[in-house]
């Protein structure tokens, strides 16, 4: 089933990436992939059908407290080789609908908005062995850096070619967020999870992973202490937008 075209054009979408979790018994967590005033799309493999009401928490590791709203299934994506499957989402409640607007601010660029200063500057590590992506990556965050529409939002962006790499930089630097591939050489992602969560002055730090894996490595890495399980192809562009623009919540 697809969404309304209609409905579309009425409630245009922000693509955004924030944690989905279920506060009344699934355990599983998943992600958004777009926000509008009457509603968003979560990526999902777990069995909904049109109709099914859910309560659901919206958050994002470190920037956003969760944000608990109410919906509808109003239609079904099924899963492709380019796109993973989920479920649209219909918010009626005026109160549900109040939060998702406060959410849309947010999100929207707002000259006035403050920022964090440059001593309190958000710093990612990205932890990715494939060159290829690597300059993706790269390119991308240089665009994110030259786009005025943003104004100057202190981010900063490293990279590590493996977990080993990963933790000695952790060990040294400041880190506000850590972004992993779940294969990589020397010390793999879970590994790498599972240290980060072992060590007292780590633990707290968001991660993301990035991954072609399947269910499996979901489930494992998320008992590991993984807060957002994303799925390749990953629009990573809309992974550092979300970040942009909850900084300006601060």
């Amino acid at each position: 089933m697809s969404p309304d075209p209609a409905d579309q054009r009425q409630h245009p979408r922000i693509p955004t990436i924030l944690r989905v979790d279920y506060p009344h018994g699934r355990p599983l967590r998943d992600v958004t992939e777009n926000l509008s005033a009457g509603g968003f799309f979560v990526q999902t493999e777990q069995l909904f059908v049109v109709g099914d009401e859910l309560r659901l928490a919206l958050s994002f590791p470190g920037l956003l407290d969760p944000v608990e709203v109410g919906g509808t299934v109003a239609w079904v994506r099924l899963a492709a080789p380019d796109q993973p499957g989920g479920v649209g989402i219909r918010v009626e409640s005026e109160q549900d609908r109040r939060r998702l607007g406060d959410l849309l601010t947010v999100a929207e660029p707002d000259d006035s908005a403050t920022t964090p200063s440059e001593q309190d500057g958000y710093r990612v590590l990205i932890v990715e062995d494939n060159p290829h992506i690597i300059e993706m990556y790269s390119y991308v965050l240089k665009k994110l850096a030259s786009n005025d529409l943003h104004g100057k939002v202190p981010l900063e962006v490293h990279f590590a070619p493996d977990g080993h790499h990963a933790l000695l930089r952790l060990r040294e630097d400041r880190f506000s967020l850590v972004m992993l591939d779940l294969y990589m050489p020397v010390m793999d992602g879970f590994a790498l999870v599972e240290r980060i969560r072992e060590e007292e002055a780590l633990k707290s730090i968001p991660v993301i992973a990035i991954s072609a894996g399947g269910k499996e490595a979901q489930d494992r890495a998320m008992q590991l202490g993984v807060d957002i399980y994303l799925r390749k192809p990953v629009r990573f562009v809309e992974v550092l937008e979300t970040v942009k623009q909850l900084l300006r919540i601060k």
